[in-house]
């Protein structure tokens, strides 16, 4: 496992980290015990920095994180979690506000067992007035930073220039971190395009989702994925021609979403440890270049295909 600092933060953090998104049902059913091992294994392999959400299973996520939490000792990893989304009885919720932001911090750490936060972040901007994200949020947390309940702020988006857009509207030093996912992998690399950025201004980069949400997968994409059908289609075919070369695309796009220097880490999301053990085996393995330029030549003109986030 090699490790990245967050920008400036002092987290030296591992290149694969654990999401902790599937604990809250997102995607399958969960078997709470079982995503309570892979939280485990995952630090036990050297994974050293899990990210969560209140918004995750509608705080359910958080609630059996902290229940793994609890057994692991507080110096072994680096704990991330957001405000701004939330929801309630399946009605997803948002409030960006200063006075809901500061008493999500509280409830959080409360739910996860937790004295601190690493880092906390506005979760998905695009929702939010940005005006208000830059006076009314970020000054909220950065108090909460000044204060010692938590390390360090950072933001989320799915669209990249959002997260370009209120950094150049904050004062400098309030942001130490973007989190963006499905834009640093084997069918969206436009993330590539703001590292340079985030760089300059001395932002560390946690990039999501290297299977694109399940686009890049032997399984293929669940029901509700926001993909076009193009792109769905593209990314079928550049599974089956890795399946025809004994090439998982999993392991690919795994081993493409660590191989940037510039992106301190990546965040899966799993509830089977041996998921776990089988994506850290993937990135312990040099990166087939040739098998990236043939996977991207045939998803071509799909390359970066975006939808809205929902």
């Amino acid at each position: 496992m090699q490790y990245h600092e967050i920008g400036k933060t002092g987290m030296k953090v591992s290149s694969l980290s654990f999401g902790a998104s599937s604990l809250g049902g997102v995607f399958h059913d969960l078997k709470e015990k079982e995503g309570i091992q892979a939280v485990f294994t995952a630090i036990e392999a050297g994974m050293n920095f899990i990210d969560v959400s209140p918004y995750y299973g509608h705080y359910k996520a958080e609630t059996v994180l902290g229940k793994a939490l609890k057994d692991i000792p507080r110096d072994r990893y680096y704990l991330s979690t957001k405000v701004g989304r939330y929801g309630k009885d399946g009605v997803n919720m948002w409030d960006y506000s200063a006075k809901r932001a500061t008493e999500s911090v509280y409830e959080s750490m409360e739910r996860l067992n937790i004295d601190f936060i690493d880092l906390i972040n506005v979760h998905d901007v695009e929702f939010a007035d940005l005006n208000q994200v830059v006076n009314e949020t970020l000054p909220a947390l950065v108090e909460l930073r000044e204060k010692g309940v938590v390390g360090h702020v950072g933001i989320t988006d799915l669209q990249l220039e959002n997260l370009k857009w209120v950094i150049d509207h904050s004062p400098s030093g309030t942001i130490e971190s973007v989190l963006s996912f499905c834009h640093y992998c084997l069918c969206d690399d436009k993330l590539a395009d703001f590292l340079d950025y985030f760089e300059l201004k001395g932002i560390g980069v946690i990039n999501a989702s290297p299977l694109s949400m399940g686009l890049l997968s032997e399984r293929g994409v669940p029901a509700w994925h926001p993909a076009p059908k193009p792109l769905v289609d593209a990314c079928r075919k550049a599974m089956e021609h890795c399946k025809a070369k004994n090439y998982p695309i999993e392991k690919l796009a795994m081993q493409f979403s660590v191989s940037n220097p510039k992106v301190a880490t990546t965040l899966f999301s799993t509830t089977n440890p041996e998921n776990v053990k089988k994506n850290i085996a993937f990135i312990e393995e040099p990166v087939d270049w040739e098998l990236v330029r043939e996977v991207q030549d045939i998803i071509g003109d799909q390359k970066r295909v975006s939808w809205a986030n929902s």
